[in-house]
């Protein structure tokens, strides 16, 4: 009968001799193999906690290779999931709008007309505007591009701003 009062490891002089003897090798076990990636202190505790609560399970002989076995199961758990939450941290979310879809569908609705405004433009009258406005691009540079003088860019350019103001009278250019 007493070897069997041996055999597991509830009592707590025996549950304290085998902490006083493993928890330093156990905790370099994890430093050594994980690094400061994993907290080694933690997972110790944890993996004595684990023992004390499977004490009438495991025998005084299977004791050592329990911890180190559910220690290390501690561990690479802890690394999985740093591995998926990194996953989904660089995930970007999809693009979320928090406008309505009125809203979505009018700014629709004026790109079209902004396109099809820009469309009836003359081509110097639109080359012009885009490169100043969508390029920002400066009067001088877009002469210098074009091959003409300053005052002729000014004059396409509000040409072009005038005929825009006509064409999409309630929308602001």
């Amino acid at each position: 009968m007493a070897k069997k009062e041996e055999s597991h490891i509830c009592e707590e002089q025996r549950f304290r001799s085998l902490y006083e003897q493993h928890a330093k090798p156990l905790h370099d076990f994890l430093y050594y193999k994980f690094g400061e990636e994993v907290h080694a202190k933690d997972k110790v505790q944890d993996a004595f906690v684990t023992l004390w609560n499977n004490c009438k399970k495991v025998s005084l002989a299977k004791a050592k290779s329990y911890l180190f076995t559910v220690a290390n199961n501690f561990a690479l758990n802890d690394m999985k999931h740093k591995k998926v939450v990194l996953k989904y941290k660089n995930i970007k979310p999809q693009s979320v709008t928090h406008q309505n879809p009125q809203f979505l569908l009018e700014e629709k609705q004026y790109l079209d007309r902004y396109q099809k405004a820009l469309a009836m433009l003359g081509e110097e009258q639109r080359v012009a505007f885009m490169l100043n406005k969508v390029e920002g691009k400066s009067h001088q540079e877009i002469a210098d591009l074009l091959g003409v003088t300053k005052k002729v860019v000014e004059y396409r350019i509000y040409s072009a701003l005038k005929q825009l103001k006509l064409n999409l009278d309630d929308f602001s250019v």
